[in-house]
């Protein structure tokens, strides 16, 4: 059996998991009440809006740690309503661009001071400027040692059979 976590340890899981809990409950709440967003539908089109290209359906879901299958509803969910604009890519004839409207990066302005007035008060309103810089190294690190596993997408899933089969996502 694994050893067990020790008693520090379990509190600051445990308050690292509340206060993302806690975090998220509010931005969720703030992003369907100012643009009727989820929060996995603002966190595509912000990657949208921050990409330097159009990203493939494989570059959102490794992005954004979403399902493969969830993340294609929520594209299609925000391609109909016009947010989002997803098409074959010429240069792969297996993968799927995703590029944000005009409406999408409007609607991304428009609920982006509610949720930066939620995070800053949420998550950095009780900490110092050294403090944010502590908890940046640190969340920095411990999110780079986690991304050192493969991606989702490199993940083999399991066939209807039990046996392992490659992925075939459409990206």
């Amino acid at each position: 059996m694994a050893d067990s976590l020790k008693p520090a340890q379990m509190r600051t899981y445990f308050a690292l998991t509340e206060a993302a809990g806690l975090l998220e409950y509010a931005v969720r709440q703030q992003l369907q009440a100012e643009g009727g967003l989820s929060y996995v539908q603002f966190e595509i089109l912000a990657k949208l809006v921050d990409a330097e290209h159009p990203l493939t359906m494989t570059d959102l879901a490794d992005g954004v740690v979403y399902s493969r299958s969830g993340l294609t509803h929520q594209a299609r969910f925000l391609e109909e309503a016009g947010l989002i604009i997803r098409k074959p890519s010429p240069s792969d004839q297996r993968a799927t661009i995703v590029e944000i409207t005009r409406s999408g990066r409007a609607r991304v302005k428009k609920v982006l001071p509610g949720h930066i007035e939620v995070v800053r008060d949420l998550l950095y309103g009780s900490l110092s400027d050294a403090d944010v810089h502590t908890l940046g190294e640190l969340m920095s690190r411990i999110r780079d040692h986690m991304r050192a596993l493969p991606p989702r997408s490199a993940v083999s899933r399991k066939h209807r059979d039990g046996t392992d089969q490659p992925d075939r996502f459409p990206t």
